[in-house]
């Protein structure tokens, strides 16, 4: 027996597990401190009313021989796949039942649909990035080419002609910078696939922050992009299901490589290799498609963005240069004083009790830069940026 060597190559610790140690081992020095945390990506805010009366309604149904249910369709119900329809029928994008499969979440997509495609294949990849894409390739044996995103374009990294690449990872909203593409942007990207015969993994996790209506919030709002695009979305940041899980990802009919259809060999994957998610959760996340559900999600959404623009005018007068924000439940702001990203995080820790997640972490164009996240209590929020304007003013 051999193992999988390739994961030897990972890095020993997973940037998160790498704070909380940190948090952990600081709290033990003075456990009366009271430390913020803007780091970790988790909602704070409870599930809307609207997904909770569904939620009671399917435990319910479960209770009784006549409306229990059980194994379910590994792709997910038609009920729910009806709801993400209309979702994105409102945006002029219109998808067929069959092209879009419920999962637990984008995080598990993201790296499970790297199944459907050969080791073999070139990824390229954003850097600074959000680890599951790089790491899910590490273990997977391929190569992998980095595309530059710094300072000078603003974290959007734009197709270059001399690199060839087979699987193009793209994230918009992006973690951790908070960059978002425009149509002609997204438009370069769809060209550049097409000419290299290549695949999009786009991750719109974010897509509901976006507040610009004339910013894409789907790949599929890009002429062509059915041709060579998967999107993968979750219910976990805009609907608050993060410790409820449920996603979706969606393989367009049109995507077709080497003669075969993807959808085709995500369908077979799904139905070997995932049993599907519950049904009391897919009646959860229909339920936050309905009207009384998108209206509760909204105030949810304003009530995270009204923290971004406290963390914002915050930086901004501090002349602390950032992206993010405006369109992103993240901020990205450039380490003052020369400091690295880890140095900045012990300084906020120790200097304002508050927690961050250090750039480095994402990547080797993320040294010197820092993340920091809208998803806190407003109290919470509020105290966080007093206390860091008087530690670097």
């Amino acid at each position: 027996m051999k193992i999988n060597s390739n994961y030897l190559k990972l890095e020993n610790n997973y940037l998160f597990s790498t704070i909380t140690k940190k948090v952990e081992d600081y709290k033990s020095k003075y456990p009366k401190k009271e430390i913020i945390n803007l780091g970790i990506g988790d909602v704070t805010q409870p599930l809307p009313t609207a997904v909770i009366n569904a939620l009671h309604k399917a435990v319910s149904e479960m209770s009784s021989k006549h409306t229990f249910r059980g194994y379910g369709p590994e792709h997910g119900y038609n009920f729910l796949k009806t709801a993400i329809r209309t979702y994105y029928e409102k945006r002029g994008v219109f998808l067929e039942e069959n092209e879009i499969f419920i999962s637990e979440g984008a995080n598990s997509d993201l790296g499970n649909i790297l199944d459907i495609f050969s080791n073999d294949n070139t990824v390229l990849i954003p850097d600074p990035v959000y680890p599951v894409y790089m790491d899910t390739n590490i273990m997977a044996g391929r190569k992998i080419i980095f595309m530059c995103a710094t300072e000078e374009n603003n974290f959007l990294p734009m197709p270059d002609k001399n690199i060839k690449a087979d699987i193009i990872f793209i994230c918009s909203p992006n973690n951790p910078t908070g960059a978002v593409y425009n149509k002609d942007q997204l438009k370069e990207w769809v060209d550049y696939a097409l000419s290299c015969n290549a695949v999009i993994i786009f991750d719109g996790a974010y897509e509901a922050y976006i507040q610009d209506r004339k910013l894409p919030r789907s790949i599929y709002e890009i002429e062509d992009a059915k041709k060579c695009a998967i999107e993968i979305c979750s219910l976990s940041k805009n609907a608050g299901f993060t410790g409820t899980r449920c996603g979706y990802t969606i393989v367009p009919n049109e995507l077709r490589f080497e003669g075969v259809h993807l959808n085709m060999l995500w369908l077979r994957r799904q139905t070997t290799k995932f049993n599907g998610v519950a049904y009391i959760i897919q009646r959860a996340a229909e339920a936050a498609f309905t009207e009384e559900g998108q209206a509760e999600i909204s105030k949810f959404i304003n009530y995270y963005m009204d923290n971004a623009k406290i963390i914002c005018n915050t930086l901004q007068n501090m002349n602390i240069w950032f992206t993010g924000g405006e369109n992103s439940p993240y901020i990205w702001l450039k380490c003052p004083k020369g400091m690295t990203s880890w140095e900045f995080f012990d300084f906020l820790l120790e200097r304002a009790n508050t927690v961050g997640s250090p750039g480095s972490g994402f990547g080797k164009n993320g040294e010197g830069f820092f993340r920091l996240t809208s998803f806190g209590d407003r109290k919470n929020v509020e105290i966080a940026m007093k206390k860091i304007s008087s530690i670097l003013i």
